[in-house]
């Protein structure tokens, strides 16, 4: 019990230190997952990205090496890979005792849902998230894992400490190491549960350009600032602008004109 404590306790004192500013409520959810599964700050165990946190593929498999698991299989789901588009799917089972009839977990990967940071190793990627879902399942680790985030694939610490090597500035392109701005509109996309279809006709709309890709890097800057903003105040009202976008071109343009051009008095 008194190991129990200390190890609450440093785990939060490092977390204030690195994460400047945490909110108590997430300080106590911090509290609940190193009580409940001995998850480390220190060994980079869990990640708090984006005001949420999220677990590592490294604190998985501390965790199961904890707990005595005996094995985790993995293998391809063969009639669901494309390997000339670069589309992997796996499956891994978790088996925590000699007796377990296994908690099985999925992992998918390809170039559109993946970092620009480990384009190219997409099946690893899938293989990585299949063993995630699987040990999640099977202790009970309701967070998401980082490995399984599109713009956050591979090592948190990939951007810090190394040198990324330069690459012409393009409109979608990383910036010092940061995350695309497709990979952080795709993020907030999942994390507020947005049609992509709308969002896109939105943002369009938005820049004033017929497609997203036609569009500065600073106005997309700035849809992706607007939008992140506009769900966190209301999502619900968020939501019921982009439906504004699922009706017929025609049918928006004449409303937009309607709002724009006044009608004549004569």
């Amino acid at each position: 019990m008194k190991k129990n404590f200390r190890l609450v306790r440093s785990n939060l004192k490092l977390a204030r230190a690195i994460w400047r500013g945490l909110p108590k409520t997430k300080l106590d959810e911090l509290r609940a997952l190193v009580e409940c599964h001995s998850l480390s700050v220190a060994l980079g165990d869990v990640r708090f990205l984006d005001q949420h946190w999220y677990v590592t593929h490294a604190g998985l498999l501390r965790l199961a090496r904890r707990n005595r698991c005996v094995g985790i299989q993995v293998q391809q789901v063969l009639e669901s890979c494309d390997k000339s588009t670069g589309r992997w799917v796996f499956k891994a089972t978790v088996y925590k005792s000699r007796g377990s009839k296994g908690f099985a977990g999925y992992g998918d990967a390809d170039p559109s849902n993946v970092s620009s940071l480990v384009q190219g190793a997409e099946m690893r990627v899938a293989e990585t998230r299949a063993v995630n879902r699987a040990l999640r399942k099977a202790y009970g680790i309701g967070l998401c894992s980082v490995e399984e985030l599109g713009s956050l694939s591979g090592s948190p610490g990939l951007t810090r400490g190394h040198e990324q090597p330069t690459k012409p500035h393009s409109q979608n392109g990383s910036n010092n190491g940061q995350p695309r701005l497709r990979d952080r509109l795709c993020l907030l996309i999942r994390q507020y549960n947005l049609d992509p279809t709308l969002v896109k006709a939105y943002a369009a709309d938005f820049c004033g350009t017929e497609t997203l890709k036609g569009a500065s890097r600073d106005l997309v800057e700035s849809f992706i600032s607007h939008i992140a903003a506009s769900a966190k105040e209301n999502r619900d009202a968020l939501v019921c602008k982009l439906n504004s976008y699922a009706q017929p071109v025609e049918v928006r343009s004449r409303r937009q004109a309607r709002r724009i051009v006044p009608r004549s008095r004569g």
